[in-house]
Formats: C-alpha cells, sequence, structure tokens
C-alpha cells in the first residue's frame, strides 16, 4: 500500500490526479522540534525540509508495516529566515508585506521510507518574486483567498487569486506546491512499479 504521510490537501489533491492508489494518514510530529534541531546543528532551510519530510514518513512507518510512505515537506526562506504558516489574518497580511518586493525560495522535499528505512529522498527549489503591491490589493486578493491564506506558508498560494501578488515565478509548479510530483513518480517506478500502476 502507498501511504500519504500527510494531511495537505494540495498534496492529496496531486497524487489522486495523477491516478495514485494511495492513503493519507497523517504524522503526528512536533515540526518546530524537529526545524530546531536542523538549525541547530548547522542546517539551513533546504536541510530542514528534508529532515521533516523524513521524519514524517519515518513516523507513519512505524505503524505501517510493509507499506511504502511518502514524506513532504516545504520551507519559505527569505534569506536567511524561515517563515512558517500564519495563524490569523493579521499575521497573512504581516508575512505578505515582508514578502513584497522581496524575493524568496521555497524548497520542497519529498521521501520515500519502507519499514522505517529511507529508500530515496529528493529536494527541490523555486524562487519567486513578489510585486510592489499596494495595501488594498493585498487586504482584496486575502479577501478572495479566505481561510485558504491561513494553510500556506507565507500567505499566499500560486493556484489561487494571490497569484496576482506576484512578479516572477522561476521553478517547478509541482514544487511550489509542495510536492516534486515528477521526481516522485520517477522514484516509483524505480522502486515500487507495482503501486504506481495499481488501479484504484
Amino acid at each position: 500500500m502507498l501511504i500519504l504521510a500527510s494531511a495537505s490537501a494540495t498534496r492529496k489533491a496531486l497524487l489522486d490526479k495523477a491516478g495514485l492508489r494511495f492513503e493519507a494518514k497523517p504524522a503526528e510530529l512536533d515540526e518546530r522540534q524537529v526545524e530546531n534541531q536542523a538549525l541547530e546543528a548547522g542546517g539551513d532551510a533546504r536541510d530542514v525540509a528534508l529532515l521533516l519530510a523524513r521524519h514524517k514518513a519515518e513516523v507513519v512507518s512505524s505503524s505501517r508495516q510493509g507499506d511504502l510512505v511518502i514524506g513532504a515537506d516545504q520551507t519559505l526562506a527569505l534569506g536567511l529566515e524561515l517563515l512558517h504558516k500564519p495563524a490569523s489574518r493579521a499575521e497573512a497580511v504581516a508575512q505578505l508585506d515582508h514578502l513584497r518586493g522581496k524575493t524568496h525560495r521555497l524548497h520542497a522535499a519529498v521521501t520515500l521510507v519502507r519499514d522505517g528505512h529511507l529508500l530515496w529522498s529528493d529536494l527541490q527549489t523555486a524562487e519567486l518574486t513578489m510585486r510592489d503591491f499596494s495595501a488594498e490589493e493585498r487586504d482584496h486578493v486575502l479577501d478572495l483567498e479566505g481561510e485558504a491564506s491561513l494553510g500556506s506558508v507565507g500567505g499566499y498560494r500560486l493556484e489561487g487569486p494571490s497569484i496576482r501578488l506576484l512578479e516572477t515565478v522561476a521553478g517547478d509548479y509541482f514544487t511550489i506546491l509542495g510536492l516534486p510530483l515528477l521526481p516522485l513518480l520517477a522514484a516509483l517506478r524505480d522502486i515500487a512499479p507495482e503501486l504506481l500502476n495499481a488501479r484504484a
């Protein structure tokens, strides 16, 4: 069985649209603790994304013997600063204002784990630049996004009205959504073609 160690509706939709048969089982994990471990060890935003993706898959794998578990995570880095999902509209406003007119990077990691053993991992990076948008534009976009803006780091979604706030995007679309799908599909073809070809 193929398991996605995530509650992300976006990641579930990507796998579903790719025709994969899978089960979603979110990992119970203190993400900030894992992040701090990576940073204290001298890691950066890329290391945090990889470590979180691996830990999520390992946690779920511990209770799913024999199953292949996909772990995925994404970090947003503005220079050396890491941003997290906003907890409120006010925080979304603050994050968007902080990103306005600047270039930031999204690092998306994906791993495959079976029986607690890491079989494969990959990390992709995309670079995005925000427009120097007005407060009125920002507020209108947040009105259109509604609660969805709270589910995305930076307070924006490329696949939603927030696209209006971006000036340039360099990188893979799936990486920006938080799941490097093409490398994952390639790995599944090598590691578990029977799962890739399973019928719903």
